[in-house]
């Protein structure tokens, strides 16, 4: 999807709500620069954009709009299929970026959590981090064919993985967010989309 006209209204929303100028560096241009790297697949402009796009349709739910739309744009920046700190590189450049433009340090501390929090590894805690979190896994919930082209993207990430190693270790993954109690933690989401994100992935595991 083309989403130029998305990330230029994001990108002046998100600057304008935090109460500062937008940078006048090439950061916006680095971001999608990560975005579009080779590598990926899923974790891609294609993924930011639908990302940002759900997050239009509920800012309200959100405490510090501006904060969970920031920490949208940094949750893949760094992006290493073979590295496991991806989301604490992101994190730590969203802080520092955020630094840079001389905004409050609890401001960045809460952006660097948030980032933090799509490590998946937890139940996210608080309304700002579900809000976030429920956007990521937003895909789960797709329609057949989008959610069927997610699964050939995962699997083109790791085209390095054998087969057999991928398919069991994918279908851990799909299983342990069917095992939890809730996929989405907020209300909204929840309501609109876990029973066809758990439709998904019981046909997927199976």
């Amino acid at each position: 999807m083309d989403g130029t006209e998305l990330f230029n209204r994001s990108w002046q929303r998100v600057w304008q709500n935090l109460g500062v100028q937008v940078p006048q560096n090439d950061l916006q241009a680095r971001l999608l620069a990560c975005y579009a790297e080779p590598q990926r697949h899923y974790h891609s402009l294609q993924h930011l954009a639908e990302c940002l796009a759900a997050l239009e349709t509920s800012l309200p739910l959100a405490q510090h709009p501006a904060e969970v739309e920031v920490a949208l744009w940094f949750h893949d920046a760094v992006y290493d299929l073979r590295r496991s700190d991806n989301e604490q590189k992101s994190a730590d450049w969203a802080r520092e970026a955020l630094q840079a433009a001389a905004l409050p340090p609890a401001l960045c501390q809460r952006v660097h959590a948030l980032v933090m929090a799509t490590r998946h590894s937890a139940a996210p805690e608080g309304a700002d981090a579900q809000l976030l979190v429920d956007i990521d896994l937003g895909i789960l919930a797709a329609n057949a064919a989008r959610f069927a082209e997610y699964e050939r993207q995962i699997r083109a990430e790791y085209a390095f993985v054998p087969g057999w190693i991928f398919r069991r270790k994918r279908r851990a993954v799909l299983q342990s967010f069917l095992d939890r109690p809730r996929i989405y933690s907020t209300a909204h989401f929840h309501t609109l989309h876990e029973a066809a994100a758990r439709a998904n992935l019981l046909a997927a595991v199976a």
